[in-house]
């Protein structure tokens, strides 16, 4: 999985659509839909974890004094 890694989200995304096209015409052998799944699966938790990593980078702000403190914005009811 070290190739995924150098994958950005939007290479990743796309690779996973493909795979979601080509399981969904459904004339993939098993063992061929196995892997092609396994590999979809390993994309889509490279994609959640760029997605939180970017959460978790936009949830903090950087004080005066150079401290990162985490802020919430308040919903409106």
């Amino acid at each position: 999985m070290a190739e995924e890694n150098t994958l950005s989200f939007e290479e990743a995304m796309g690779d996973l659509e493909k795979i979601v096209d080509r399981l969904e015409e459904g004339d993939v052998p098993l063992e061929e839909a196995i892997a092609i799944y396994k590999k979809g699966m390993e994309l889509s938790k490279l994609c959640h974890d760029k997605l939180k990593n970017v959460e978790e980078q936009l949830t903090q702000i950087i004080t005066e004094d150079g401290r990162k403190e985490s802020f919430m914005i308040a919903e409106e009811e």
